[in-house]
């Protein structure tokens, strides 16, 4: 058994992490473990299935290209577990900090893994793109979620797109789970509920798709099921409050049934104002449940043409909530054997992942 270590912020519900934790469940343990080094103190919400489910939790401090300290934290780390020779790193464009010390190190196989095609435009973007510049320096392999973040990250680099696959035989469509699922929120049969998940930040796009609600609101008898936590959720709360939609909307947290909270969907709506390929929205159509998505996150995520629609976020709210009104009239049914078909199941995926970490193994023990 080789063990891979996989280099994150902290192993909390958002989708990069979520993703890792599908293949993770899904790979043959007993020929490749996944460890995590985490750059927080605190536990997060995985930690306790990566315990039981063989896995190491190493923490050290939050990242900073600038300090010394932080670095020799690093090196010590390399230094006292030699036996990670391979190292997956999910830390977007600061992951060339980590892999420059993993290369000094000598860390023989270290794989850069993009999860997204942008960074939010704050203070810290001119020093992120500073630093995106040296990772293919110092990985000897590239990975994505899809092009588009590939091609983002890696500026003409050569990578391997890894889908966020998902097991899609929990996502087959069930009648019964869709009315329990309205039970639990109060919802009824006939009501239009809009549903999104993710995670309450700004590449979310939360604030307007509160607007987008109230255009539907405005029309129709709906509700809004909101899945997700983060630090923008009492602003959110705040906004929903103001507009007097308190009780249409449900702001249902951090939930580990989000394949079934999707069959009690009637329109799945993501107006991102970047993405890599979110994992949701595979999700939401092998669960059939029609999308509206904006037209910034890659055309790749469309495995279901005749359920996924792409609109400008230019567009005002009232034509989205339009365009939801129309394609909640989409007859449900089950699309996950589509979804599999077109390369998503997490069982074929972890395989090829599997097969990947050995080859670099053995690659590395015959050098």
């Amino acid at each position: 058994m080789i063990r891979v270590l996989q280099v994150v912020t902290q192993m909390n519900r958002g989708g990069l992490e979520t993703m890792i934790m599908n293949y993770y469940r899904n790979i043959n343990r007993e020929n490749v473990q996944f460890d995590f080094l985490e750059h927080r103190k605190d536990e997060a919400d995985y930690d306790k299935e990566i315990l039981e489910l063989g896995g190491r939790i190493y923490r050290i401090s939050r990242l900073n290209p600038f300090s010394i300290s932080y670095k020799k934290e690093l090196r010590d780390f390399f230094e006292v577990h030699p036996e990670y020779q391979i190292i997956h790193v999910h830390q977007d464009c600061m992951s060339a900090i980590i892999l420059e010390v993993a290369k000094e190190k000598n860390v023989q196989v270290r794989i850069a893994h993009s999860h997204s095609s942008s960074q939010d435009k704050n203070i810290k973007y001119p020093l992120k793109l500073f630093f995106r510049k040296f990772i293919a320096r110092y990985a000897t392999d590239l990975m994505a979620c899809g092009n588009k973040a590939g091609q983002w990250m890696f500026a003409g680099a050569k990578f391997q797109v890894l889908n966020n696959a998902i097991d899609t035989s929990k996502y087959v469509y069930d009648k019964q789970k869709r009315k329990s699922v309205r039970k639990e929120f109060g919802v009824s049969q006939t009501e239009l509920l809009v549903g999104h998940v993710g995670r309450f930040s700004y590449p979310k796009n939360h604030e307007f798709l509160i607007k987008i609600f109230k255009a539907i609101n405005d029309k129709i008898s709906a509700k809004l099921l909101l899945v997700g936590n983060g630090e923008l959720m009492p602003e959110i709360q705040n906004e929903v409050y103001k507009l007097g939609l308190s009780d249409k909307v449900i702001f249902a947290g951090l939930r580990t049934d989000v394949a079934r909270l999707l069959q009690g969907m009637d329109v799945f709506v993501f107006p991102s104002i970047y993405e890599g390929l979110p994992v949701s929205v595979v999700e939401a159509q092998a669960a059939g449940v029609p999308c509206i998505i904006s037209d910034t996150i890659p055309e790749e995520c469309i495995l279901i043409n005749e359920l996924v629609k792409r609109v400008s976020l230019s567009m005002p709210p009232e034509k989205w909530g339009d365009g939801i009104i129309e394609l909640s009239k989409i007859e449900r049914k089950d699309y996950s054997s589509k979804v599999k078909d077109e390369g998503y199941d997490i069982v074929e995926s972890a395989k090829w992942l599997e097969n990947f970490y050995l080859n670099q193994f053995t690659q590395m023990q015959s050098n």
